[in-house]
């Protein structure tokens, strides 16, 4: 009875909607730039939230005039965050959804423009339980193509005809164009952008965490 009132399947984001990973990755791209060039990083633009590793190492290297180091950036970086691995906090509400659609045998599963490795180290050290799971590498278009999230869908065993039915969570604008561009149902979760900021780049409801996320649903389900 469940699945005629929920939607079909889950996609979520990682950074951002699972994890705050800013650290994470901060940590990594500094001491990478450092490293390579022995100077203190910019800071990071809210611009880039959400874009793949190497548009933002081209970013990075473009402020110092040596765009063409751009790969050399990318490939130090994902070294740095997998040797020097800092472990993302957790945000609320991960372990009640996914318990939920393992339980109602709901399709769920990540497609992230961050790293294979760094979705994998996360997910063992915060012991989540996402099995089926997608990074920058398993795609030739990074978000905000929808790619990504089509390969999830697919790999979930759904069909085109059924992406309208599919919620995907997102937290940054980058990845909100993705889902729509996917035809699917995107649902921001406002630990980036707000609430209007997220709406008028195509979710449909937003939620301040995965927990209030998961609330509502129960009552959706309930009536209470």
């Amino acid at each position: 009875m469940l699945k005629k009132v929920l939607p079909k399947g889950f996609l979520f984001d990682f950074d951002g909607v699972i994890v705050h990973s800013f650290k994470s990755h901060g940590n990594a791209w500094a001491s990478a730039f450092k490293e390579l060039f022995n100077k203190e990083i910019p800071p990071f633009p809210k611009s880039h939230a959400g874009k793949s590793p190497m548009l933002i190492a081209k970013y990075y290297c473009s402020t110092i005039n040596q765009e063409k180091r751009a790969e050399e950036l990318f490939l130090l970086k994902d070294i740095h965050l997998d040797k020097f691995f800092t472990i993302p906090d957790l945000l609320p509400g991960v372990h009640e959804f996914t318990d939920f659609l393992t339980k109602e045998n709901i399709p769920y599963g990540i497609a992230s423009n961050a790293t294979k490795q760094f979705l994998k180290n996360s997910i063992r050290h915060l012991n989540l339980n996402f099995t089926t799971v997608f990074g920058v590498q398993d795609y030739e278009k990074p978000k905000p193509d929808p790619e990504a999230y089509k390969t999830l869908a697919k790999a979930l065993n759904f069909n085109e005809e059924d992406f309208k039915d599919l919620w995907v969570f997102e937290d940054s604008l980058t990845g909100t164009n993705a889902a729509k561009a996917a035809g699917m149902v995107p649902i921001g979760i406002t630990t980036q952008y707000t609430d209007l900021e997220l709406k008028s780049a195509g979710s449909v409801l937003t939620f301040a965490t995965l927990l209030e996320a998961y609330n509502y649903l129960m009552k959706e389900i309930t009536g209470n």
